[in-house]
C-alpha cells in the first residue's frame, strides 16, 4: 500500500502488539512487530501506545504485558499494560448481585500489579476492555489514582459512557475512552460521550473507527484539546484513521492537535524519542 503524504507528525494512542502465536490465533491475524511497523510508517505515524490483545478467560495478562514491553524497546511504541478484574461491567439485575461476592481470582490483576507497571519504566499507562475482561476492583482503581497514568478504555454497549462516568471517572486518571465510547458505530453513544467532556476535566476521546464525520467534527470543534488520533491497527490499516481526520472541515491547527499535540500531552512518551 502506497504511504500517505500529509505533512504531519503523527503519534497514535491506541494500536495492539500481539506478542505471541497463542495472540495471534485468538484474533485471527499474524501481524508483527515489524508489520506494525511497517503499515504505521506507511500511514505517516510516527509513535504509538500498544497493548497486547485479549487472554483466554482464567489468564493473567502479567506474561503478555511484559512481552509488549520487551518487544517496544528499541521500536517506536510505547507499552500500555493490560489490566483485568472480577466487577462485571453490565448494568443489569444480575450483575449487580454477581458483584455483591466478587472475589479477585489469582489471575486478577492486584494493586501491586498496578505499583509495579507505574514505577516499571517500560510502561507508559494502562489499557482496560471491561467487556472482555471485567473491571479491576476498588483498591486498584485507587492504586490508578495514585500512578497518575492514562488508562485507555474500550467502551461500547457492554460498558457505555454512562457507565464509565460511574464506574472510572471518580478516580483521579486520565481516561482516555476509545472511538468515542461507541465501538461499533453507536452514533449515540458516542454524541452520549461527547457531553460528558463538558463535565470532566481529564476525560479524553480517541478516534479509533468513528465514522462519522459530523460527529468526529464536532468533537474536535467543540472539545479541540480532548479528542486523540487512535488507528486501532491492526484491526484496521492506519491509513484509514488517518484519511477521516485528513478529509474533516477542520482547520490544519486543529488536526495538528488531533495528531500530535493532544495525544503527547495525555502520554507524554509520546513527544519524544526517535521517529519512524
Amino acid at each position: 500500500m502506497l504511504g500517505l503524504e500529509h505533512g504531519f507528525r503523527i503519534v497514535d494512542v491506541h494500536a495492539r502488539l500481539d506478542p505471541d502465536a497463542e495472540s495471534v490465533a485468538t484474533h485471527g491475524r499474524d501481524i508483527s512487530p515489524e508489520r506494525l511497523e511497517r503499515e504505521m510508517h506507511q500511514a505517516g505515524v510516527v509513535r504509538a501506545a500498544v497493548s497486547p490483545g485479549q487472554r483466554p478467560p482464567g489468564e493473567s495478562y502479567l506474561r503478555v504485558n511484559n512481552a509488549v514491553a520487551r518487544l517496544s524497546v528499541d521500536r517506536p511504541f510505547l507499552a500500555f499494560a493490560r489490566l483485568n478484574g472480577p466487577v462485571d461491567p453490565r448494568d443489569n439485575p444480575i450483575a449487580r448481585l454477581r458483584n455483591l461476592r466478587a472475589e479477585r481470582a489469582d489471575h486478577h490483576t492486584r494493586p501491586d500489579d498496578v505499583e509495579q507497571y507505574a514505577y516499571d519504566d517500560r510502561f507508559h499507562g494502562f489499557t482496560i476492555v471491561p467487556a472482555a475482561d471485567g473491571v479491576p476492583g476498588e483498591d486498584v482503581l485507587e492504586q490508578l489514582a495514585d500512578a497518575d497514568l492514562p488508562v485507555l478504555v474500550h467502551g461500547g454497549e457492554r460498558f457505555t459512557p454512562s457507565m464509565v462516568e460511574r464506574t472510572l471517572l471518580p478516580y483521579d486518571f486520565p481516561v482516555v475512552l476509545a472511538g468515542f465510547g461507541g465501538y461499533p458505530l453507536d452514533e449515540g453513544l458516542m454524541t452520549e460521550a461527547l457531553d460528558l467532556l463538558d463535565d470532566h476535566d481529564r476525560l479524553y476521546l480517541d478516534t479509533r473507527a468513528v465514522r462519522y464525520r459530523n460527529v468526529l467534527e464536532r468533537g474536535v470543534l467543540e472539545h479541540p484539546d480532548r479528542i486523540l488520533f487512535g488507528s486501532g491497527v491492526p484491526e484496521a490499516h492506519p491509513n484509514v484513521g488517518v484519511m477521516e481526520v485528513l478529509t474533516l472541515d477542520v482547520s490544519e491547527d486543529l488536526m495538528q492537535r488531533v495528531f500530535t499535540k493532544n495525544p503527547s500531552r495525555v502520554i507524554p512518551g509520546l513527544a519524544a524519542g526517535a521517529d519512524f
